[in-house]
């Protein structure tokens, strides 16, 4: 694995929201550029037909997993692997205490060896610049519980994942294309004392540059600039040896270089 992490202060301008928004902010956090390996995949008009046919109602999506029965397999997702081992086992589960009751989606992988990914990605949608939250609990233990979220997924050789190791406290984005692993980013996290986490990740643009922010529990952790893969399916992942579960897994697209208001008469 290729690793590159940077800890620099920097100015963050995210151009690119919900429905027109947009923010600058100012933050510290971990920085990472590797420009030898972002290959642009796509022109400036590829870009920009694609942000633009991400403003469609259908994208903006909530997977709750309670419209289904205790022991079914999640529907509308498909199961795909990375790395030598067993496929894992992905479970509806009853749980009254889950954020959206009554379901859960547990994930369990028997998998040994650290660099085995199992995914679990939505069918039939593909995002550019995808805005993705989801809730997670862990072991009780921490101990085998890896695990968080995939975007810009092509097959099970070509994705992002944003991933959680609670035991270790740390967070890392990592991107695979044709089966090589590369880390982008890595930092440290300070958990909340809650039983349900909050992971959420943003994939945005400014002119020529893609950014990959990354927020746990309400904090930005680690922001790195790639460019190389681009539109793409969206899902979770668990890593490893991990029974991890899921619940209220959002997906919306930030599509638009367009400014709040039309420029000044004068």
């Amino acid at each position: 694995m290729r690793e590159c992490g940077i800890s620099v202060k920097h100015r963050r301008i995210g151009m690119v929201s919900v429905w027109l928004a947009l923010a600058v902010t100012a933050s510290e956090g971990s920085f990472c550029v590797e420009g030898a390996e972002a290959i642009q995949a796509e022109s400036q008009t590829e870009k920009e037909a694609n942000l633009k046919g991400q403003a469609q109602g259908g994208l903006f999506n909530r997977w709750t997993f309670d419209q289904q029965k205790s022991g079914e397999a999640p529907r509308g997702f498909s199961m795909l692997g990375f790395g030598e081992g067993p496929a894992a086992d992905w479970t509806i589960k009853a749980d009254t205490g889950a954020p959206s009751a009554s379901n859960i989606l547990v994930g369990n992988s028997s998998c040994q060896a650290v660099t085995c990914y199992r995914l679990i990605v939505a069918d039939g949608f593909q995002y550019e610049y995808p805005d993705i939250s989801v809730r997670m609990r862990f072991p009780v233990d921490a101990a085998a519980g890896v695990g968080g979220v995939v975007f810009g997924v092509k097959d099970a050789t070509h994705f992002y994942a944003a991933v959680v190791d609670l035991a270790t406290k740390t967070l890392e984005v990592s991107r695979v294309v044709d089966g090589k692993e590369t880390r982008l980013g890595r930092s440290s996290i300070t958990p909340k004392s809650v039983p349900w986490h909050t992971l959420r990740i943003q994939r945005n643009t400014i002119i020529s540059k893609d950014f990959i922010e990354t927020f746990f529990d309400g904090q930005l952790v680690v922001t790195v600039e790639d460019q190389s893969l681009a539109i793409g399916q969206v899902g979770l992942l668990i890593r490893g040896q991990t029974v991890l579960d899921f619940d209220s897994l959002h997906a919306i697209p930030l599509f638009s270089q367009r400014p709040l208001s039309a420029p000044a008469a004068y």
